[in-house]
């Protein structure tokens, strides 16, 4: 079981390269950063942890581009593996965004994680013209035809909302496939449309006892035909050692903890208190 850290980026907190190298010398394994485009002023759409259209943060219209993030991170680093928490495709064409994730893995050297969500604010999507009872079908197209462009010498794409000819795209991400995780509730729903389209599940916000959760994964994940265990990616704000314990023991494979990004000397104090706590070993000089 690996550690990450996730940046609710902003122009307030922390650049990414500076954060990034503290996080890769405190021994951590990767760096999460999260997509919101733009925020409607006027929404109908509930906020997961508050329950109605109110924010519980500011930084969610003053979220960083994740991609411009995760290769600013990439210049400064050499380790760590770089991934969203989440990013929202289907605001984005696909063929340029596969372009865009193909030649941040290149740069990166083959560290790009994908975690992708649905995408709770419908208001948000609305002005990408993403229908909100059709978004999990869109993000399945979009994942399949970025993988298309990812690995196929020449490229095409069929379905309801992608639709392309033969193509050529270089530069192909050097990992012969980028990991994908979802950001979703721990339910059968979900669990079934990650079995079939993506990597593994990241919990949401606060959800800690997921051992159920975990299990039902696995069984429709085994069911499903697909090989080996999915990868399941913890949020948790506090490192408790009979917790973690018990979360290596059914099979998750990081989990992930915020940090205060107001200050480098903070945050660079917050993460070596952090990782001594977890027992990791700093980044060799």
């Amino acid at each position: 079981m690996e550690f990450g850290i996730v940046q609710f980026t902003s122009d307030r907190g922390l650049k990414p390269h500076v954060l990034a190298p503290l996080i890769e010398e405190a021994g951590f394994a990767s760096y999460f950063v999260p997509e919101h485009g733009h925020i409607p002023t006027r929404r109908d759409a509930a906020h997961p942890g508050t329950g109605d259209s109110s924010l519980p943060d500011d930084r969610y219209m003053r979220t960083l581009d994740p991609w411009t993030s995760l290769a600013a991170a990439a210049a400064v680093t050499e380790r760590i593996r770089l991934a969203t928490a989440v990013a929202l495709p289907v605001q984005s064409d696909p063929i340029t965004l596969a372009k865009t994730l193909a030649t941040l893995d290149h740069i990166s050297g083959g560290r790009l994680t994908l975690g992708v969500g649905f995408g709770w604010n419908l208001d948000e999507l609305s002005d990408h013209n993403v229908p909100p009872k059709r978004r999990r079908t869109m993000l399945r197209e979009y994942l399949e035809a970025m993988r298309a462009l990812w690995t196929d010498e020449e490229a095409e794409y069929h379905g309801e909302f992608v639709d392309f000819g033969p193509s050529w795209a270089w530069p192909k991400p050097p990992q012969s496939h980028i990991p994908t995780l979802v950001g979703a509730a721990g339910n059968e729903k979900n669990f079934k449309w990650i079995s079939r389209s993506a990597d593994g599940w990241i919990t949401t916000p606060g959800e800690e006892d997921i051992e159920g959760s975990v299990s039902l994964l696995k069984t429709i994940w085994s069911d499903a035909g697909r090989e080996g265990d999915p990868q399941i990616v913890v949020l948790d704000f506090r490192p408790v050692p009979e917790k973690l314990a018990k979360w290596r023991e059914i099979g998750v494979t990081q989990v992930l903890y915020g940090l205060p990004d107001d200050d480098v000397d903070k945050a660079r104090g917050y993460l070596a208190k952090l990782a001594g706590k977890l027992d990791l070993a700093p980044a060799p000089a």
